[in-house]
């Protein structure tokens, strides 16, 4: 694929990568590296009663000072708060997240009010840090946020029923460790929907209207992998082949995604997330077939590029109908990993369709959507579809 020779772009991965089975017991030298001394670990009330935690607790020795362990899957400001008020007590001067996007996402804002004070609340919002925050370790125990190398914190204002978006580079953590050990024991349909929160991430990164050569390429592979190694990871568990394929595809569309941003996939997802509960990487692959169609005709040959490393043959055929098989791919795909198919099988209400259309209407994700959307009517009619 040819690209404008005058097309200007910015790729950004500050994030250093360690990868390998049992590589989180190197989480010490790691934290030495950053001149850490009070290490909190940030982590989910399961996690916490689990042999993953006491690892990195282990591997850390003197300079873990405490476990924040709170987190919930679908992490709140006043969590946040809380864990921050815990940081302060104890001084804290670095970061160690263990677990899934919430712990990341949580760990990430706590960063924020550890280093600049006051509450998450106050810096919500895009590039409004105005400098460093402290040092942040994260160890993922599932394959598909790509939270580990992303500027952006998604965590909910659960009074107000919505998501806050925090994105600054200077929450992009210092150091991702991807131990495929450590996703060993995820159930099959957290596997399912956490890699097809990677897999959305890879797809909405080409579709978006800042799509750049270095995130395509990276997001295009990402496609590969999980067409490959998702299915082998939600069939067996126990594959540390699979597992670590699914870590690795993860982090490259979290880079991608993070340079080229998402679009109004995520945006939908958001909305229906945060009034109804429905997990972030199922609301992703239910909706994300209903919005290649009706983005279809804005890059029919970026979706027709989808389609083939989704394994479609499409050489030879229309445009418009290549692109329409990426969405066949994904349903035929998501069906074999058992994912649901519509809105309503996740108690979604019809009825808060319409509030949630304006709702996406007004995510910043939406900005990035390769066809402009400025009618709330057509996101209704998306959801719809979907319902």
């Amino acid at each position: 694929m040819l690209y404008d020779v005058n097309l200007n772009f910015v790729f950004r991965f500050p994030t250093k990568i360690i990868f390998g089975p049992g590589t989180a017991k190197e989480v010490g030298m790691e934290v030495e590296e950053l001149k850490g001394t009070k290490a909190l670990i940030v982590t989910d009330r399961d996690l916490v009663k689990t042999d993953l935690v006491k690892i990195v607790r282990d591997a850390l020795g003197a300079k873990c000072v405490g476990v924040f362990s709170e987190v919930t899957p679908d992490t709140g400001v006043h969590i946040v708060n809380s864990g921050s008020e815990y940081g302060r007590t104890l001084g804290v001067d670095i970061l160690v997240s263990v677990g899934g996007g919430s712990a990341i996402d949580t760990a990430k804002g706590m960063a924020i009010c550890l280093t600049k004070g006051g509450r998450l609340e106050d810096y919500a919002g895009l590039n409004i840090l105005g400098g460093p925050v402290m040092s942040h370790i994260v160890i993922p125990t599932t394959a598909g946020t790509g939270s580990e190398v992303t500027y952006a914190a998604v965590i909910k204002d659960h009074e107000q029923k919505r998501k806050l978006l925090f994105a600054d580079n200077y929450l992009i953590p210092n150091v991702a460790i991807l131990d495929p050990n450590m996703t060993i024991g995820l159930p099959k349909r957290l596997t399912a929907a956490t890699g097809m929160d990677a897999l959305s991430h890879c797809i909405e990164a080409i579709h978006s209207m800042q799509s750049e050569p270095i995130a395509d390429a990276l997001a295009f592979h990402g496609i590969r992998m999980i067409r490959e190694f998702l299915p082998k990871a939600v069939e067996n568990g126990g594959d540390v082949v699979a597992r670590g394929q699914m870590l690795i595809a993860a982090t490259i569309a979290g880079a991608a995604f993070s340079n080229a941003q998402v679009g109004m996939v995520h945006a939908l997802a958001h909305c229906v997330g945060a009034r109804f509960g429905v997990p972030h990487g199922i609301a992703n692959s239910i909706l994300l077939p209903y919005c290649i169609l009706y983005n279809l005709d804005a890059c029919p040959d970026r979706y027709s590029r989808i389609a083939e490393a989704m394994g479609k043959e499409v050489r030879g055929m229309d445009l418009m109908k290549a692109g329409e098989q990426a969405a066949m791919a994904l349903w035929e795909f998501t069906k074999t990993i058992g994912m649901p198919q519509t809105l309503r099988e996740v108690n979604v209400k019809e009825s808060g369709l319409a509030q949630c259309a304006n709702d996406a209407l007004m995510d910043g994700a939406i900005v990035y959507n390769p066809k402009p959307i400025f009618d709330p009517a057509e996101i209704l009619k998306v959801y719809q579809k979907a319902f």
